[in-house]
Protein backbone atom coordinates (compact mmCIF):
# COMPACT_ATOMS: atom_id res chain seq x y z
CA UNK A 1 0.00 0.00 0.00
CA UNK A 2 1.14 3.72 -0.63
CA UNK A 3 0.78 5.32 2.32
CA UNK A 4 2.19 8.64 1.03
CA UNK A 5 -1.26 9.13 -1.13
CA UNK A 6 -3.46 7.04 0.90
CA UNK A 7 -4.09 5.11 -2.12
CA UNK A 8 -3.54 1.46 -2.33
CA UNK A 9 -1.11 0.02 -4.67
CA UNK A 10 -1.00 -1.15 -7.67
CA UNK A 11 -0.54 -4.68 -6.68
CA UNK A 12 -3.72 -4.64 -4.84
CA UNK A 13 -5.31 -2.84 -7.79
CA UNK A 14 -3.97 -5.10 -10.31
CA UNK A 15 -5.47 -8.40 -8.47
CA UNK A 16 -9.05 -6.83 -7.61
CA UNK A 17 -9.32 -5.89 -11.44
CA UNK A 18 -8.21 -9.60 -12.32
CA UNK A 19 -10.75 -10.68 -10.01
CA UNK A 20 -13.22 -8.34 -11.65
CA UNK A 21 -11.69 -9.96 -15.62
CA UNK A 22 -12.80 -13.33 -14.28
CA UNK A 23 -15.85 -12.54 -13.91
CA UNK A 24 -15.90 -10.07 -17.53
CA UNK A 25 -13.95 -12.28 -19.78
CA UNK A 26 -14.09 -16.10 -18.56
CA UNK A 27 -17.10 -18.43 -19.24
CA UNK A 28 -19.02 -19.95 -15.73
CA UNK A 29 -18.83 -21.43 -13.83
CA UNK A 30 -17.13 -18.85 -12.33
CA UNK A 31 -14.20 -19.70 -9.58
CA UNK A 32 -14.91 -16.12 -7.50
CA UNK A 33 -16.99 -13.29 -8.27
CA UNK A 34 -15.86 -10.38 -7.43
CA UNK A 35 -16.88 -7.04 -9.52
CA UNK A 36 -16.57 -5.29 -6.05
CA UNK A 37 -13.59 -4.76 -5.76
CA UNK A 38 -13.22 -2.99 -9.26
CA UNK A 39 -15.77 -0.29 -7.89
CA UNK A 40 -13.53 0.17 -4.91
CA UNK A 41 -11.05 0.28 -7.06
CA UNK A 42 -12.59 2.75 -9.58
CA UNK A 43 -10.12 2.90 -12.70
CA UNK A 44 -9.86 4.61 -15.57
CA UNK A 45 -13.21 3.43 -17.92
CA UNK A 46 -10.00 1.72 -20.41
CA UNK A 47 -8.77 -0.39 -18.01
CA UNK A 48 -9.44 -3.56 -19.73
CA UNK A 49 -6.83 -2.19 -22.47
CA UNK A 50 -3.96 -2.03 -20.10
CA UNK A 51 -1.07 -4.95 -21.06
CA UNK A 52 -1.41 -6.44 -17.18
CA UNK A 53 -5.16 -7.14 -18.11
CA UNK A 54 -4.77 -8.76 -21.56
CA UNK A 55 -7.16 -11.42 -21.19
CA UNK A 56 -5.21 -13.95 -23.13
CA UNK A 57 -1.38 -13.49 -21.59
CA UNK A 58 -2.38 -12.52 -18.22
CA UNK A 59 -5.24 -15.80 -17.74
CA UNK A 60 -3.00 -17.73 -15.72
CA UNK A 61 -2.35 -14.99 -13.07
CA UNK A 62 -6.53 -14.07 -13.28
CA UNK A 63 -6.99 -17.84 -12.42
CA UNK A 64 -4.42 -18.18 -9.68
CA UNK A 65 -5.52 -15.06 -8.33
CA UNK A 66 -9.27 -16.23 -7.98
CA UNK A 67 -8.30 -19.85 -7.44
CA UNK A 68 -6.33 -18.61 -4.08
CA UNK A 69 -9.12 -16.21 -3.17
CA UNK A 70 -12.06 -18.90 -2.94
CA UNK A 71 -9.52 -21.53 -1.03
CA UNK A 72 -9.15 -18.64 1.52
CA UNK A 73 -12.71 -17.75 1.63
CA UNK A 74 -13.71 -21.93 1.66
CA UNK A 75 -11.77 -22.08 4.89
CA UNK A 76 -13.09 -19.39 6.43
CA UNK A 77 -16.72 -20.86 5.64
CA UNK A 78 -15.07 -24.53 7.20
CA UNK A 79 -13.61 -22.95 10.32
CA UNK A 80 -16.82 -20.70 11.07
CA UNK A 81 -18.68 -24.63 11.02
CA UNK A 82 -16.28 -25.75 13.53
CA UNK A 83 -17.12 -22.28 16.20
CA UNK A 84 -13.82 -20.63 14.83
CA UNK A 85 -15.61 -16.60 15.29
CA UNK A 86 -12.55 -14.25 14.53
CA UNK A 87 -10.93 -13.90 11.20
CA UNK A 88 -7.51 -11.44 10.45
CA UNK A 89 -7.04 -10.60 7.03
CA UNK A 90 -3.64 -9.16 7.14
CA UNK A 91 -2.23 -6.70 4.86
CA UNK A 92 -5.84 -6.45 3.52
CA UNK A 93 -5.99 -4.33 0.70
CA UNK A 94 -9.10 -4.66 -1.55
CA UNK A 95 -10.53 -7.42 -0.22
CA UNK A 96 -14.38 -7.77 -0.25
CA UNK A 97 -15.27 -10.54 1.56
CA UNK A 98 -17.39 -8.36 4.22
CA UNK A 99 -19.15 -6.83 0.90
CA UNK A 100 -19.54 -9.39 -1.16
CA UNK A 101 -20.97 -12.31 1.45
CA UNK A 102 -22.30 -10.15 4.57
CA UNK A 103 -24.17 -13.43 5.91
CA UNK A 104 -20.94 -15.78 5.57
CA UNK A 105 -18.89 -13.10 7.29
CA UNK A 106 -20.84 -11.58 9.77
CA UNK A 107 -20.78 -15.46 11.25
CA UNK A 108 -17.22 -14.10 12.80
CA UNK A 109 -15.75 -11.04 13.47
CA UNK A 110 -13.59 -10.06 10.58
CA UNK A 111 -10.54 -7.88 11.27
CA UNK A 112 -8.88 -6.38 7.99
CA UNK A 113 -5.43 -4.86 9.28
CA UNK A 114 -3.05 -2.65 6.88
CA UNK A 115 -1.51 0.55 6.67
CA UNK A 116 -3.44 3.51 8.11
CA UNK A 117 -3.28 5.71 4.77
CA UNK A 118 -4.79 3.29 2.24
CA UNK A 119 -6.94 1.91 4.28
CA UNK A 120 -8.66 5.27 5.23
CA UNK A 121 -8.63 5.23 1.58
CA UNK A 122 -10.71 2.10 1.53
CA UNK A 123 -13.33 3.41 4.58
CA UNK A 124 -13.99 6.80 2.93
CA UNK A 125 -14.96 4.41 -0.56
CA UNK A 126 -16.98 1.85 1.28
CA UNK A 127 -18.93 4.62 2.74
CA UNK A 128 -19.54 6.38 -0.44
CA UNK A 129 -20.65 3.70 -2.36
CA UNK A 130 -23.00 2.65 0.74
CA UNK A 131 -21.45 -0.03 2.40
CA UNK A 132 -20.00 1.80 5.34
CA UNK A 133 -18.25 -0.42 8.15
CA UNK A 134 -20.97 -3.15 9.78
CA UNK A 135 -20.37 -3.54 13.46
CA UNK A 136 -18.76 -6.94 13.09
CA UNK A 137 -16.17 -5.67 10.43
CA UNK A 138 -13.08 -3.96 11.94
CA UNK A 139 -10.32 -1.73 9.75
CA UNK A 140 -7.39 -1.98 11.89
CA UNK A 141 -4.28 0.48 10.82
CA UNK A 142 -1.24 -0.36 11.50
CA UNK A 143 2.17 0.81 10.56
CA UNK A 144 4.28 -2.20 10.25
CA UNK A 145 7.15 -0.11 10.04
CA UNK A 146 6.89 2.01 12.87
CA UNK A 147 5.25 -0.11 15.23
CA UNK A 148 5.28 -3.81 14.00
CA UNK A 149 3.18 -4.75 16.81
CA UNK A 150 -0.14 -5.46 14.87
CA UNK A 151 -1.05 -7.94 17.65
CA UNK A 152 -1.76 -5.07 20.48
CA UNK A 153 -3.50 -3.07 18.40
CA UNK A 154 -5.44 -6.11 16.80
CA UNK A 155 -6.24 -6.63 20.65
CA UNK A 156 -7.36 -2.65 20.93
CA UNK A 157 -9.52 -3.22 18.46
CA UNK A 158 -11.15 -5.90 20.32
CA UNK A 159 -9.63 -9.47 18.85
CA UNK A 160 -10.32 -11.49 21.54
CA UNK A 161 -6.71 -13.38 22.12
CA UNK A 162 -7.81 -15.91 23.94
CA UNK A 163 -10.48 -17.03 21.28
CA UNK A 164 -9.51 -19.61 18.15
CA UNK A 165 -8.90 -17.34 14.98
CA UNK A 166 -8.76 -17.69 10.83
CA UNK A 167 -5.22 -15.61 9.91
CA UNK A 168 -5.02 -15.20 6.08
CA UNK A 169 -1.73 -13.54 4.22
CA UNK A 170 -2.04 -13.82 1.02
CA UNK A 171 0.47 -11.60 -1.31
CA UNK A 172 2.72 -10.48 1.33
CA UNK A 173 5.35 -12.76 2.55
CA UNK A 174 7.47 -12.39 -1.07
CA UNK A 175 8.00 -8.45 0.17
CA UNK A 176 9.10 -9.29 3.33
CA UNK A 177 12.41 -10.91 4.61
CA UNK A 178 13.11 -14.30 6.40
CA UNK A 179 13.02 -12.61 9.62
CA UNK A 180 10.18 -10.63 9.60
CA UNK A 181 8.39 -13.88 8.58
CA UNK A 182 9.36 -15.93 10.89
CA UNK A 183 8.61 -13.22 13.67
CA UNK A 184 4.97 -13.19 11.98
CA UNK A 185 4.75 -16.74 12.07
CA UNK A 186 5.36 -16.79 15.87
CA UNK A 187 3.58 -14.31 16.76
CA UNK A 188 0.33 -16.34 15.19
CA UNK A 189 1.67 -19.52 16.47
CA UNK A 190 1.42 -18.26 20.25
CA UNK A 191 -2.29 -17.28 19.58
CA UNK A 192 -5.56 -19.52 20.97
CA UNK A 193 -5.11 -23.43 19.95
CA UNK A 194 -7.29 -24.28 17.10
CA UNK A 195 -5.77 -20.86 15.07
CA UNK A 196 -5.22 -21.73 11.60
CA UNK A 197 -3.18 -19.51 9.68
CA UNK A 198 -3.08 -19.30 5.64
CA UNK A 199 0.15 -18.01 4.08
CA UNK A 200 0.60 -17.53 0.55
CA UNK A 201 4.28 -17.73 -0.95
CA UNK A 202 6.35 -17.37 -3.86
CA UNK A 203 8.67 -20.53 -5.32
CA UNK A 204 12.16 -20.01 -6.60
CA UNK A 205 11.80 -19.64 -10.39
CA UNK A 206 12.94 -23.51 -10.57
CA UNK A 207 9.94 -24.96 -9.55
CA UNK A 208 7.83 -23.12 -11.88
CA UNK A 209 6.27 -25.04 -14.87
CA UNK A 210 8.83 -23.93 -17.94
CA UNK A 211 5.87 -22.32 -19.43
CA UNK A 212 5.17 -20.18 -16.73
CA UNK A 213 8.55 -19.16 -16.07
CA UNK A 214 8.64 -15.67 -18.23
CA UNK A 215 5.80 -14.43 -17.17
CA UNK A 216 6.96 -14.56 -13.25
CA UNK A 217 10.56 -13.25 -14.28
CA UNK A 218 8.42 -10.37 -15.75
CA UNK A 219 6.70 -10.14 -12.48
CA UNK A 220 9.67 -9.88 -10.75
CA UNK A 221 10.98 -7.60 -12.81
CA UNK A 222 8.02 -4.90 -12.62
CA UNK A 223 8.14 -5.33 -9.31
CA UNK A 224 11.55 -4.26 -8.63
CA UNK A 225 11.04 -1.19 -10.77
CA UNK A 226 8.04 0.19 -9.03
CA UNK A 227 10.18 0.18 -5.50
CA UNK A 228 9.05 -3.34 -4.31
CA UNK A 229 11.26 -6.11 -5.17
CA UNK A 230 10.43 -9.84 -3.87
CA UNK A 231 12.24 -10.13 -1.19
CA UNK A 232 11.75 -13.96 -0.10
CA UNK A 233 10.84 -17.09 -2.45
CA UNK A 234 10.54 -20.30 -0.87
CA UNK A 235 10.52 -24.14 -1.20
CA UNK A 236 7.60 -25.72 -0.03
CA UNK A 237 9.80 -27.55 2.71
CA UNK A 238 11.43 -23.99 3.49
CA UNK A 239 7.90 -23.13 4.73
CA UNK A 240 7.00 -25.71 6.62
CA UNK A 241 9.98 -25.88 8.66
CA UNK A 242 9.32 -22.32 9.36
CA UNK A 243 6.29 -22.68 10.23
CA UNK A 244 7.55 -25.81 12.35
CA UNK A 245 10.53 -23.58 14.08
CA UNK A 246 7.75 -20.99 14.91
CA UNK A 247 5.78 -23.27 16.92
CA UNK A 248 2.85 -24.86 15.05
CA UNK A 249 2.03 -27.77 15.90
CA UNK A 250 0.48 -28.60 11.96
CA UNK A 251 1.56 -28.05 9.08
CA UNK A 252 0.75 -28.60 5.72
CA UNK A 253 1.64 -27.51 1.88
CA UNK A 254 -0.87 -26.50 -0.70
CA UNK A 255 0.18 -26.68 -3.59
CA UNK A 256 -1.32 -23.85 -6.74
CA UNK A 257 -1.81 -27.35 -8.89
CA UNK A 258 -3.84 -29.03 -5.81
CA UNK A 259 -6.32 -25.45 -6.56
CA UNK A 260 -6.17 -25.70 -10.30
CA UNK A 261 -7.78 -29.70 -9.56
CA UNK A 262 -10.10 -28.64 -6.89
CA UNK A 263 -11.72 -25.80 -8.58
CA UNK A 264 -10.81 -26.37 -12.31
CA UNK A 265 -10.63 -29.39 -13.37
CA UNK A 266 -13.96 -29.83 -14.80
CA UNK A 267 -13.74 -26.63 -17.03
CA UNK A 268 -14.20 -26.81 -20.97
CA UNK A 269 -12.24 -22.92 -21.56
CA UNK A 270 -9.00 -24.61 -20.61
CA UNK A 271 -8.42 -22.06 -18.06
CA UNK A 272 -5.84 -22.74 -15.35
CA UNK A 273 -3.68 -20.78 -12.73
CA UNK A 274 -0.17 -20.51 -13.56
CA UNK A 275 2.34 -22.03 -11.19
CA UNK A 276 4.41 -19.98 -8.92
CA UNK A 277 2.67 -19.27 -5.40
CA UNK A 278 1.48 -21.86 -3.04
CA UNK A 279 0.34 -21.81 0.55
CA UNK A 280 0.94 -22.52 4.03
CA UNK A 281 -1.39 -24.07 6.05
CA UNK A 282 -1.00 -24.02 9.69
CA UNK A 283 -3.02 -24.93 12.93
CA UNK A 284 -1.58 -23.71 16.56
Amino acid sequence: MDERTGAPDSTAVRTALWRAMHVQVDPPPHVFEDEIGLRLAAPDPDWRRRPDMDPDTTRGFRAAMVARARFIEDLIDDRADQGVTQCVILGAGLDTFAQRRPEAASRVRVFEVDQPGPQAWKRHRLDELGYGVPDWLHLVPVDFEASGDWLKQLAAAGFDTGSPAVIVSTGVSMYLTQEAIAATLRQIAGLAPGSTLAMTFLLPVELLDAADRPGFRASMEGARASGTPFISLHEPSEMLELAREAGFTDVRHVSGASLAERYFADRTDGLRPSSGEDLLLATT
